[in-house]
């Protein structure tokens, strides 16, 4: 039976993801070409950096919403069948301050400190909690069963699963996104490329997307268990930082974070917001050092990464550049995770329908 080829650029979650779920079509040969793969931490690599969670932040009614809702389900069977993904189920609080309205984060937050969230009723175990059983300043909060993920051991299963389903991983780079149509080196023809660049489309010659811009996170890895996963509407801190806490399955640690720094490509380590991220923690969820201060928070490692937001939303369209179908699926900011099956069955749609005509031939 004859197959079509398909260059997937990027093996980060949207990568690998789509990569996957392209990989159950019987007729479809697929490459994933990328710079970087499972097992590197770099600061153009933003998916190992990743809390990574299901905690939806996108609007009601929207295409990021559809997406958000679509990738529950395979998550949920992730966490139920498949431990060795590295993901498990883990209760999320959301605690929200009411002098943080119209503050950046609570802007960015506004579904969901919701108290009725359009995902109320796709995630296990909604309520609103009682007002009494608020920490001080708290000044209402929903709970809800969410899930955890560790990157460190998602990146390589999902890589695992596209292996034993016969993908290729390459190393590799484009200048512009057209040479990955010739970057097999043999007369064989690329018929599709799937573009998932994440910042890089920013740069990537062919499509020069100015609307993605890093949003840069810096977080801090600790041994210490929070029990349950927390995040809040703001910090007195500035706009540009943010409080979080989740516990990553399978002893992958405990996130502390965080800023959401737009436009900021810093690599390195600050100091100084490191020591703001354990102390907004440790107030936040006393559990992590059984009230005894950031002292007795045991660290694995500070990292920062730079989420790929693009402005006006991620791009998951398709396009024809120099005769060959592209379909994009990048600029997903810090929803990489929670949207990455809904963003990939979109993405192979797409996929389907440029190539349509071709397999009819076939």
């Amino acid at each position: 039976m004859a197959e079509a080829s398909l260059v997937v650029i990027g093996a980060g979650v949207a990568g690998l993801t789509t990569a996957l779920l392209l990989s159950r079509h019987p007729r479809y040969r697929i490459y994933v070409v990328a710079k970087h793969m499972p097992g590197d931490y770099d600061i153009e690599y933003a998916s190992p950096w990743a809390g990574a969670n299901y905690m939806p932040v996108s609007n009601r009614g929207t295409r990021a919403a559809e997406w958000d809702k679509n990738t529950w389900a395979p998550l949920d069977n992730l966490a139920r069948h498949h431990p060795e993904a590295g993901v498990h189920f883990q209760e999320c609080q959301i605690h929200n301050r009411s002098k943080d309205v119209g503050s950046a984060t609570a802007e960015w937050f506004s579904e969901l400190l919701s108290p009725s969230p359009w995902f109320k009723d796709v995630v296990p175990d909604f309520r609103n909690l009682d007002k009494q059983s608020l920490p001080e300043g708290i000044d209402s909060a929903t709970s809800f069963t969410s899930v955890c993920i560790n990157t460190a051991l998602y990146l390589p299963w999902l890589a695992s699963q596209c292996l034993k389903n016969g993908v290729v991983f390459k190393r590799g780079t484009f200048k512009h996104i057209s040479e990955a149509a010739r970057f097999t080196n043999r007369s064989q023809k690329v018929d599709l490329i799937v573009n998932c660049t994440g910042l890089g489309a920013a740069k990537l010659g062919g499509v020069e997307d100015a609307a993605v811009v890093p949003a840069r996170g810096q977080i801090v890895v600790v041994r210490n268990d929070a029990g349950k996963m927390i995040d809040i509407s703001g910090t007195d801190d500035g706009d540009d930082e943010a409080c979080y806490v989740m516990t990553r399955a399978a002893g992958g640690g405990t996130v502390l974070g965080g800023s959401y720094q737009k436009g900021n490509w810093e690599s390195q380590v600050d100091p100084n917001l490191a020591i703001r991220i354990m102390k907004r923690a440790v107030a936040v969820c006393p559990a992590l050092t059984d009230g005894q201060g950031i002292e007795k928070l045991d660290v694995v490692r500070h990292g920062v990464g730079l989420r790929p937001v693009r402005e006006g939303g991620a791009r998951v369209e398709k396009e024809r550049i120099d005769g060959v179908w592209v379909v994009h699926n990048y600029g997903h900011g810090g929803a990489g995770y929670q949207s990455s099956y809904g963003c990939a069955e979109e993405a192979v749609k797409l996929v389907q329908e440029a190539l349509g005509g071709y397999l009819a031939k076939l």
